[in-house]
């Protein structure tokens, strides 16, 4: 095949995503992000005073959980400001693995931060009389942190499926890691007023086994798609069965996939008829690859022409072919 009219077709297929659907996909992430932003230094804030005016060690350590969740969003819109970079030299198929980059720092975030949370409950358990008696104040904080964030991710993983970003997703279950910790923190001080300390530490151990899980799965799936993992069976199926329905296309073999960012890359062998020519195999291969980059999540599809096996040249021995 042509490469240079195979780059030319993906340059044209990148600047039509970017003028119907990234722009309106790019807003609706900085938006949500710059919203989480704003939330969380609100609440961080908030927590961090009233823990230390109440004397809540647990609100304090929930302030500086939503404090994390300020480096995830930023982490989230630099993220957006790389993927969405045209393809360059250095880059020929655009930027868009920032997002699985970034949704691997964000998984790695919520270890570190079910880790903390692990830790500073088996301290508590070990040391229950350290834990001081808190102010009222500090459970209902905990409690409208608690409505707060879980606020937060309903709105956030509504915006990430609508805008199909993996990224998104992960930021949004990062709020409502946030969320379970405001819950273990409100239990706590709950308990403690009581007078039951021990349900602080109990909890917050919980929780900080979800939260590190939550963080290893996202971790995971990143890495999977850094280390190309290829697309789902449904997507596969669907692609085939789109190069299939092209005019002229007889089969297909060797389809392979691999994801980029949200997108997918794709390769496949295409058989088209031997007997004709040069340009009406391209032609063929050429609106295969249009047809199938318009109409699904792929960013480009490599096509290799094969003449498709003739009823004579299938009766002959394996051997000879």
């Amino acid at each position: 095949m042509d490469t240079k009219s195979e780059m030319t077709d993906f340059q044209n297929m990148a600047d039509l995503d970017g003028e119907e659907e990234t722009p309106e996909r790019e807003a609706a992430t900085k938006r949500s992000t710059w919203i989480s932003v704003a939330v969380n230094v609100g609440l961080t804030i908030a927590q961090v005073v009233a823990g230390l005016v109440s004397g809540s060690q647990g609100l304090i350590a929930d302030g500086i959980h939503s404090l994390s969740d300020l480096v995830a969003d930023f982490v989230v819109l630099l993220a957006i400001h790389h993927s969405k970079k045209a393809p360059d030299d250095d880059h020929h198929y655009g930027h868009q693995r920032y997002e699985n980059a970034a949704s691997l720092v964000l998984g790695s975030l919520l270890l570190v931060v079910g880790g903390g949370m692990i830790w500073s409950a088996a301290h508590k358990l070990q040391a229950p009389e350290s834990i001081p008696t808190v102010h009222l104040l500090a459970l209902w904080v905990a409690l409208g942190a608690l409505l707060v964030k879980e606020g937060l991710f309903r709105y956030m993983l509504a915006v990430a499926e609508r805008v199909r970003s993996s990224m998104l997703v992960a930021n949004a279950w990062h709020a409502r890691s946030d969320a379970a910790s405001s819950l273990v923190v409100s239990i706590g001080i709950g308990g403690n007023l009581l007078g039951f300390p021990l349900l602080d530490p109990i909890a917050a151990l919980i929780v900080g086994f979800m939260v590190a899980r939550m963080g290893w799965s996202f971790t995971w799936d990143a890495l999977h798609d850094l280390t190309d993992r290829a697309a789902t069976e449904e997507q596969v199926s669907a692609i085939a069965a789109e190069i299939l329905a092209t005019p002229g296309v007889l089969g297909l073999h060797e389809l392979k996939t691999r994801k980029t960012g949200d997108m997918i890359l794709a390769d496949v062998h295409l058989e088209i008829d031997g007997d004709l020519t040069v340009r009406e195999g391209h032609d063929i291969a050429h609106r295969a690859r249009i047809n199938v980059m318009a109409r699904h999540p792929v960013l480009y599809l490599m096509t290799h022409v094969d003449p498709a096996p003739s009823e004579s040249t299938a009766e002959l021995p394996a051997a000879i072919l």
